[in-house]
């Protein structure tokens, strides 16, 4: 059968695989796209690869490589636009083109402006048949961060919590610890150690004294950002003992006293101004300049106030909410979800892609965010 006469049907076979292997590479190669490349001819895969960390070869290329001088005549499957720039690597359109491959099928256009749309252009000018739109609504969902930082300037923002089964995730003391199953929070550092930066404010970190690292084996450490107004953050925190395992960010006002910025400065954290809305760090601005820092996504842990003003505030583009089968009950318990609430049922938040998990004996439901 010859490679071009490919049906839609085997499209989507191969492009599945491709969507497969792009997955791997989640948390190692951000501010790029997860990409997964399968190399096709005569019904036979002749190589496959993704980009497996930032800097490194793309998925495009290790598929190049093990297909070697078979890839004349061949289909190369991507799961999103070559690029066609260059950056910390070489363009894959110019590999593309140099190995003879006759069809490339690709997902969509990159989104990037360096990028988006050169690369086609360059692999239709080079006389080879491309093919546009395979599985295209699962190739945005699986970089959906990318998407929207490259799109909007802002970064993806995960808000996680774990509650009781009547809605609080502390008791009226205070505390936490813990709510959820050792396998529940076992997954939440297998979320850490793929998202850009971790975000909590600062009544969390006086009342925890978090590390928020990612404690598995092998895993990375996000980046900590600490919403902090008046620059309070305490000098022998956990954080501060452990600097040196990633960076902390400290979001304060313009209005937070110089000298325990400068404190804080002397300790190595970097520090982030934002306006004074009310008291308060203006979440708009503390995203841009994250964006503009390259940070993809963003995992949110609270406490309530926070996680208020990324519901209220739209900010939140998906929730996972850990359920445990305990009550703790209280008035002065707290809630995830503070502010005043709607009137009425119809204003609700809503979810979509919902996605239910199992953890020993909690229940996490996992959707994005309809405003």
């Amino acid at each position: 059968m010859s490679i071009l006469s490919t049906t839609p049907d085997l499209d989507e076979k191969y492009m599945t695989l491709a969507l497969e292997l792009a997955e791997k590479g989640r948390g190692t190669v951000e501010p790029n796209p997860m990409v997964g490349a399968v190399l096709v001819k005569n019904g036979e895969i002749l190589g496959k690869g993704y980009h497996q960390a930032f800097g490194e070869a793309h998925a495009e290329i290790h598929a190049i490589r093990e297909g070697g001088k078979s890839c004349k005549g061949a289909t190369l499957y991507v799961s999103i636009e070559p690029c066609a720039h260059y950056g910390k690597t070489a363009p894959c359109v110019d590999a593309i083109i140099k190995a003879e491959i006759a069809k490339v099928v690709i997902t969509v256009i990159d989104p990037n402006p360096i990028t988006s749309g050169k690369g086609i252009q360059k692999l239709k000018e080079a006389g080879i048949e491309v093919r546009l739109g395979v599985m295209e609504v699962q190739a945005k969902k699986l970089n959906a961060p990318f998407f929207k930082l490259m799109q909007t300037g802002l970064p993806y923002i995960l808000v996680k919590w774990a509650m009781s089964l009547d809605g609080k995730i502390a008791t009226y003391s205070g505390n936490s610890r813990w709510i959820t199953s050792e396998e529940s929070r076992v997954y939440v550092h297998k979320i850490r150690g793929q998202v850009d930066g971790i975000l909590v404010g600062i009544n969390t970190v006086v009342r925890d004294d978090p590390l928020l690292t990612c404690r598995l084996e092998g895993g990375r450490n996000p980046r900590r950002i600490i919403v902090d107004s008046n620059a309070t953050l305490p000098l022998r925190s956990r954080l501060l003992n452990t600097i040196g395992e990633s960076e902390i960010m400290v979001a304060v006002t313009k209005n937070a006293p110089q000298e325990r910025i400068e404190n804080l400065k002397h300790v190595g954290c970097k520090i982030i101004q934002t306006k004074d809305t009310g008291g308060r760090v203006d979440f708009h601005e503390l995203f841009r300049q994250l964006g503009e820092m390259k940070l993809t996504n963003i995992l949110v842990e609270g406490g309530s106030r926070i996680i208020t003003s990324m519901i209220e505030g739209h900010f939140a583009d998906k929730i996972i909410v850990f359920i445990a089968p305990v009550i703790i009950g209280g008035e002065g318990a707290l809630s995830p979800v503070l502010g005043k609430g709607i009137d009425m049922m119809g204003k609700a938040v809503k979810m979509s892609e919902i996605n239910i998990k199992r953890f020993f004996n909690d229940i996490a439901v996992e959707g994005i965010l309809e405003y």
